[in-house]
């Protein structure tokens, strides 16, 4: 895990840039819209960066090898003219070969250079996290350690690398000034949300390339099943890169795009504005086919929502009360506070309408919806806290069984998902993205956490039939407890150690791990609201924290129960 803060990991200062002798390169202040056809409806992040330029030495005359080695990988700092000063380091004949941008292996430590000939050396270095060639990014194993290897030739008297890998190595800080992490959008079949698919881009000005071809080769294979792009198979980039001018980004595309119909075009706008909305030089899209300009609709009546919100007021039980929590007093949610207090319950998932609820109780896993008597739809036993499906279901299962995961419609017809879910490790929670597109699910494998997420599949009505297979993310420390969603990309997750004392962590699905620090007192629950800064946790003194600054603080707010919103 890498124990930094989300500010500091998107947000690296100045300070940082010039004691490491950088040279800041000019970006536009312009942020997409988020008004519009088929757009986002919420407000653009404010963590848009200005890229970040180095300038590394190229070779020093009588370096001997270990030299070579260490400065070459310096050199991959510098992307310039594709990666001219690294090539420096390699023969002629191998540097026409060399492909620096086939992976990123972000290293903890300085590594050991080892003599393996006379012309043949290794490096072994203990590795953080990969990224691939299409921006997908991958924490290691703690520990974690890779070796390369390298050979070497005399040119003019001068060492220099025959062979080294395709890649290149960066150190934790430099990667984050280096690269920038970009969401590319992809819609829910329905296509009512923006889905989210992290990715991470060299920070210069072909990003915007990268981000097209991403999102033009469909999501990662992980989400695949669950997310649907607008632009027609087949569709790519007509010329080798995206211009930007004036705060334009000019996408030209190939014929496949004129088999989109108007609502297709409105939503291959709304995927790209959104996919672009970390670029800072971009504030517009313009979309071409061949040439010339693609007629695309400003309005097609509807909108498609990225990052959706919930009440800010936390959700609670409290005294007998269901409803939004202020330090003096609980709103009741009508049409469902008594039927839910009723089933005397240990947990509760309200869905977005406020009009049906998944509630967890000791009997098992009822439906309540406003105006209906509850409805039993699991009385297996074992059960862990069940979620709500905004599409109409509650989703159950079994702690002891993860495989037994179902979907049940709410008047009780079940829908057993097909899933590749570990059988022989205890399932502590799961909860559903917003969007419905995705499932994070936490797990105790013989007192070591792991941490999943995957792909909700349905079927043409919309029914969940099964689950992708997961992507496993950097889990907690300590035994796990809990988890939330935090935002469209962001998991949270709630683990104790051996004293009781509670830890936070947040995971960024496709990005970093870090800590969220440690609330005062045994925390029992955890829940998500708009951003990190509205977590909620629960203690087992019924107190409600919130991190503030560096540390967790008391809301005011007391509670016998803390729900999720959807």
């Amino acid at each position: 895990m890498i124990a930094r803060s989300r500010a500091a990991r998107r947000a690296p200062s100045l300070a940082v840039a010039l004691a490491v002798a950088l040279v800041a390169a000019l970006a536009g202040c312009a942020t997409i819209p988020s008004t519009g056809a088929v757009q986002s409806t919420d407000p653009l992040s404010n963590t848009v960066q200005s890229d970040i330029e180095f300038l590394p030495a190229g070779p020093v005359a009588g370096s001997d090898q270990e030299r070579i080695i260490r400065d070459f990988i310096d050199a991959g700092t510098g992307s310039q003219d594709n990666y001219a000063v690294a090539r420096e380091y390699l023969t002629s004949t191998f540097a026409a070969k060399w492909d620096p941008r086939a992976s990123v292996i972000v290293r903890q430590g300085s590594g050991i250079v080892a003599p393996v000939s006379g012309a043949q050396s290794t490096y072994t270095v203990q590795s953080a996290a990969t990224v691939d060639s299409s921006g997908h990014y991958t924490e290691s194993q703690p520990s974690t350690s890779t070796s390369l290897t390298f050979k070497f030739a005399r040119v003019g008297g001068q060492w220099r690398l025959s062979y080294a890998p395709a890649g290149i190595v960066l150190s934790t800080a430099n990667f984050d000034l280096v690269f920038r992490p970009h969401a590319v959008y992809f819609f829910d079949p329905t296509y009512t949300y923006l889905v989210p698919d992290e990715r991470w881009f060299l920070a210069r000005t072909s990003t915007t390339t990268r981000i097209a071809e991403a999102v033009l080769a469909g999501p990662s294979t992980w989400l695949r099943g669950a997310v649907v792009s607008a632009f027609p198979e087949g569709t790519g980039l007509s010329l080798n890169s995206v211009t930007t001018s004036s705060g334009t980004a000019h996408v030209d595309l190939t014929g496949d795009a004129l088999s989109a119909d108007s609502a297709q075009r409105s939503r291959m706008r709304a995927q790209l504005v959104a996919s672009f909305s970390t670029v800072a030089t971009v504030s517009s899209v313009d979309i071409s086919v061949e040439g010339t300009a693609l007629s695309i609709p400003e309005s097609t009546g509807s909108v498609a929502i990225r990052n959706p919100t919930v009440d800010a007021r936390p959700l609670v039980i409290s005294k007998g009360t269901f409803g939004f929590a202020t330090p003096s007093t609980v709103t009741p949610i009508a049409g469902l506070t008594k039927t839910v207090t009723a089933l005397k319950p240990t947990s509760v998932e309200l869905s977005t309408r406020q009009n049906a609820a998944a509630v967890g109780t000791p009997q098992g896993v009822f439906a309540v919806r406003e105006g209906a008597a509850a409805r039993r739809v699991d009385a297996r036993s074992d059960l862990v806290d069940p979620a709500y499906d905004d599409a109409g279901f509650v989703w159950s299962a079994q702690a002891t069984a993860p495989r037994s995961l179902t979907a049940y419609s709410l008047d009780g017809t079940p829908h057993r998902l097909t899933t590749s879910l570990p059988a022989d490790e205890q399932l502590v929670a799961f909860r559903l993205s917003r969007d419905g597109a995705r499932i994070a699910l936490l797990f105790d494998a013989d007192g070591t956490p792991r941490l999943l997420v995957a792909a909700v599949i349905r079927d043409g009505n919309h029914v969940p039939t099964g689950l992708g297979d997961p992507l496993e993310l950097t889990p907690p420390t300590g035994t796990p407890v809990g988890l939330t969603w935090v935002d469209e990309i962001t998991v949270a997750t709630l683990s104790s150690n051996e004293a009781g004392d509670s830890l936070v962590s947040e995971h960024v699905v496709g990005g970093e791990t870090s800590d969220l620090g440690r609330p005062s007192n045994t925390g029992v629950s955890i829940v998500g609201g708009n951003g990190v800064d509205r977590v909620s946790v629960m203690t087992a003194a019924g107190a409600l924290l919130q991190p503030r600054g560096n540390g967790w603080e008391d809301t005011g707010v007391s509670a016998d129960l803390l729900a999720t919103q959807r």
